[in-house]
């Protein structure tokens, strides 16, 4: 329209001139409305955290620090303490004891399916610990590097480890009784803690490598000097379902519900996060997408 203003027309465009105010008759979208339209997500899981792990900072909590069972997601810091070891010989082998099969069958645990005199590389371990959750893996690997002179100290002194390294990270919420997350009543951890546990572990590329893993088959040495294929899948259903996604591990348990510790990049962007006692494997994984959508727009 066009108004006179001191003798002067002036041409405003799509504006309305009211009691001596110009207003606009459109507001353009800014980047904090687009913000505040974005909708949280609504999870079945009773603890969530998502945050960017470039920048650290935190997209979506949920109970983000209440302390909670985590299952085999445990394993992430099992693997994280065995990667972490000074001067480490991933090709070193390792022979599957009775006591690791024995385990298995008491406690009904995930299993690797290790046969027990079958040497084994820590690699090899590594795998059969993060892709099948196998709890005879994380025995084998707690009973190498621990330190002491029978099994139960070694052992002890590894679950000390682990216990050392989310001290020294700085993690309150965190504490280990176990190697494989099958607790003696005190092995709890938080979605936020287990998410920085993950992203620490992540920054070393055998332990990125192994849980973008689908599935894997590998050749181990027989007692008799012979050899046999392992084959393992993960359990981990995001990769190939998700775009993006780069791990890293699930659990299950009485306690625990259904658990999964995730992450994904897209456009340079990497999100990573937990669901803690989700109510089934259907719902962590659809709880993750969501988190994992949501992250990547904000």
């Amino acid at each position: 329209m066009k108004i006179r203003i001191a003798g002067v027309a002036v041409l405003i465009a799509g504006s309305m001139l009211t009691g001596g105010v110009v207003t606009t008759s459109a507001t353009a979208a800014t980047p904090a409305t687009a913000q505040a339209a974005l909708a949280v997500p609504s999870i079945a899981a009773k603890g969530g955290y998502v945050m960017n792990n470039g920048t650290g900072k935190s997209l979506y909590t949920k109970g983000a620090d209440t302390r909670r069972s985590t299952g085999s997601t445990t394993k992430i810091m099992t693997a994280k303490v065995v990667l972490s070891t000074k001067n480490l010989n991933l090709d070193a082998k390792v022979t599957i004891q009775k006591a690791y099969s024995d385990y298995i069958v008491r406690n009904g645990a995930s299993s690797a399916r290790l046969i027990v005199g079958d040497k084994v590389t820590v690699r090899q371990l590594l795998y059969g610990l993060m892709l099948p959750s196998g709890c005879d893996a994380a025995y084998a690997l707690a009973d190498k590097f621990g330190t002491g002179t029978t099994r139960s100290a070694r052992v002890k002194s590894f679950i000390g480890k682990m216990n050392k390294t989310a001290k020294d990270m700085g993690l309150k919420n965190t504490h280990f009784d176990s190697f494989d997350g099958i607790s003696n009543g005190s092995n709890y951890s938080t979605p936020r803690d287990l998410t920085k546990i993950a992203s620490s572990a992540m920054k070393n590329s055998t332990f990125r490598a192994i849980v973008k893993t689908k599935s894997t088959k590998q050749k181990v040495t027989t007692k008799s000097g012979g050899y046999r294929y392992m084959s393992w899948s993960n359990t981990n259903t995001l990769l190939g379902t998700y775009s993006g996604a780069l791990g890293v591990k699930t659990g299950s348990g009485p306690q625990a519900g259904y658990c999964l510790v995730f992450a994904a990049t897209r456009n340079g962007k990497t999100v990573i996060g937990t669901v803690l006692k989700s109510t089934s494997v259907s719902a962590r994984a659809s709880d993750a997408k969501k988190l994992m959508d949501y992250g990547f727009k904000k």
